[in-house]
């Protein structure tokens, strides 16, 4: 709400200490959702939308209304982890707790996930930063042998 706007710590347990994939998966979904808040909620024509208040009227079925369909889609703040359907639909999945769904969200990944090829100029960029890196390091090195 200060407008922070870095986030430190995810995943980490014991001050820091340890790192836990569960955790770091928990903590991500917070996030999401902390700055799906702080976008706000606009305030213009369109969403306050009055024609359809008006048409609907007081007592009024607003679900039903395609604007309302339109917009709750956008803010809608949609979870990976926290079920927020029916008792029962997850009881019948299994009735897995937060964790318990990170656990198993996160061996997946580690099982299965494919990084996604950086494109060739991004990677020749990186390339090029290191070699000046490691030219500018061997230049110290060669200036501190001469210093002796």
């Amino acid at each position: 709400m200060t407008g922070s706007n870095v986030i430190y710590g995810l995943g980490m347990l014991e001050m820091g200490m340890t790192m836990s994939y569960e955790q770091l998966l928990m903590d991500q979904e917070f996030v999401k959702m902390t700055r799906r808040i702080l976008q706000g909620i606009p305030v213009n024509k369109d969403t306050l939308a009055l024609d359809v208040i008006k048409a609907v009227g007081p007592a009024g079925n607003f679900l039903a209304q395609k604007h309302t369909r339109q917009f709750m889609k956008q803010e809608l703040s949609n979870t990976d982890l926290i079920n927020r359907r029916m008792r029962e639909h997850w009881e019948k999945n299994g009735s897995k707790t937060m964790d318990q769904a990170a656990n198993l969200k996160a061996r997946d990944i580690l099982e299965n996930y494919q990084a996604t090829p950086l494109p060739e100029d991004v990677r020749k960029k990186i390339h090029d930063i290191v070699e000046e890196g490691e030219e500018e390091a061997r230049e110290l090195e060669a200036f501190k042998a001469k210093q002796r």
